[in-house]
């Protein structure tokens, strides 16, 4: 049996309730990926492990926050900027959107999004 391992400080979860702070706000001073996810959905499942390979690559240089869209108001978040569909990753840097992507995508993809947008 594998058990899971605690993850690091930089990748999260986060819900409606700590949005503001977890994200926007640690956001001025870290760049900060979210991702938008459903236990659902496969494309999810593909992107995930992803998406925490490389906040581990990167350690503590980007922070990664996942919110489970399914969880309690977290929907509210979705709808808030306008998500279709999931995964659905937003960039924020500055407090700001800089940048999101849909869908599963590969690493390299991910890592030149990131450099594009000025996280990596």
């Amino acid at each position: 049996m594998h058990l899971p391992h605690p993850q690091p400080e930089f990748i999260f979860d986060v819900d409606l309730a700590g949005f503001e702070a977890q994200v926007i706000e640690a956001s001025k001073t870290t760049p900060v990926i979210v991702d938008f996810w459903a236990d659902w959905c496969p494309p999810c499942r593909a992107l995930t492990p992803v998406l925490e390979r490389i906040a581990h690559a990167m350690q503590g240089q980007l922070l990664l926050a996942k919110v489970e869209v399914d969880e309690g108001a977290n929907m509210k978040l979705a709808g808030r900027y306008g998500l279709k569909g999931f995964p659905t990753v937003l960039l924020f840097i500055d407090g700001e959107i800089r940048g999101r992507f849909s869908g599963a995508r590969a690493e390299h993809w991910v890592r030149d999004f990131l450099k594009e947008h000025g996280a990596a």
